[in-house]
């Protein structure tokens, strides 16, 4: 088997009937295609990293996540990202998300998008460096064509213009 030929199935861990649930609506044709296991090509301390957060995350410069067109139509979700400075703080940030608690994050972002923890692996040289920009967008996506068909080459066109290496994936 070569590293491309490599499955990742993220309900491994998930009790066959959840899994049934939870796998209900999504199509049997994936989006894209085939997303294939990719092996990193320089070692994690010259890496560079962005972060991607599903929680809701915004600048309190930029518009929030529309939650109350959701409000009005409980099936659609903002199919939109944020982009969020390397260098944000938490009294830069709003956290819109109608489908989790987001007292935690409002307290301490760090648990979705762990900006000051890699700043620290960077400063201590376990990581390369953190790329200028890390992303946030709305998890809540029943029909995802939108966010992947247009926010998403967006998102993947800026990280390689930054020469980003990895992302941090973090669901909320």
């Amino acid at each position: 088997m070569v590293a491309s030929d490599k499955v990742v199935d993220g309900f491994r861990f998930v009790p066959p009937s959840l899994r049934a649930w939870l796998t209900k609506d999504i199509p049997e044709k994936a989006f894209g295609g085939h997303i294939p296991w990719t092996p990193l090509r320089k070692p994690v301390t010259e890496a560079t990293f962005s972060l991607m957060t599903s929680a809701g995350i915004s600048m309190k410069s930029d518009p929030p996540f529309d939650v109350e067109r959701e409000k009005r139509e409980p099936k659609w979700g903002d199919p939109t990202s944020r982009d969020i400075p390397r260098n944000a703080l938490q009294e830069d940030i709003h956290v819109n998300h109608l489908h989790i608690n987001t007292d935690y994050i409002k307290q301490d972002m760090n648990v979705v998008l762990p900006l000051m923890r890699f700043q620290e692996f960077e400063k201590e040289g376990i990581i390369g460096r953190l790329a200028p920009t890390c992303y946030s967008f709305y998890g809540f996506q029943l029909d995802p064509r939108e966010l992947l068909e247009k926010t998403m080459p967006r998102v993947a066109s800026q990280m390689q213009r930054e020469q980003v290496d990895a992302v941090l994936l973090t669901p909320a």
